[in-house]
């Protein structure tokens, strides 16, 4: 399966609330690193889609120039839901963002984002507490992972 079908197979199964059709599109140990919720790998990934829809409806997810090249696969995003989240039911929450995923024997052996998630918390008026929390956790992720360690503050 090219990427271009993958990466959308994906997004719409999980805009749908399919979650063994977002779990269809990884290796078995594949595993999808959600902005919001984490790392689930395998089956978790079907829990995750059903976290999704616990907590918002009427998700839309339009991708924009995806790109690959057999190993890594990218995808800009726009993405938008309305909240079913105590004090931001009804209000729709819109993020832009990039899916990085690396791709092995035509599945996905990890996906991963980087997207603005600020301003949609921002859009279901999070307090701005709630909203560094979420940032001092993407902070520490990013300071963490191998590619940055040229880059941290010894």
């Amino acid at each position: 399966m090219s990427f271009a079908t993958l990466i959308t197979t994906l997004t719409q199964a999980a805009c749908r609330g399919d979650g063994a059709a977002v779990a269809g599109c990884f290796t078995p140990d594949g595993i999808y690193h959600d902005c919001f919720y984490g790392a689930f790998q395998g089956p978790e990934i079907v829990g995750m889609i059903a976290r999704f829809h616990r907590d918002a409806r009427d998700f839309r997810w339009d991708l924009h120039d995806i790109v690959d090249d057999g190993r890594i696969g990218y995808a800009r995003y726009v993405f938008s839901y309305e909240s079913l989240l105590p004090g931001s039911e009804g209000l729709r929450a819109l993020f832009e963002g990039v899916s990085i995923c690396e791709l092995r024997d035509g599945r996905l052996a990890s996906y991963r984002e980087v997207a603005n998630a600020a301003a949609g918390l921002q859009m279901l008026g999070f307090a701005p507490g709630r909203i560094a929390k979420l940032l001092e956790r993407e902070a520490r992720e990013l300071a963490a992972r191998a590619e940055a360690a040229g880059h941290r503050a010894e």
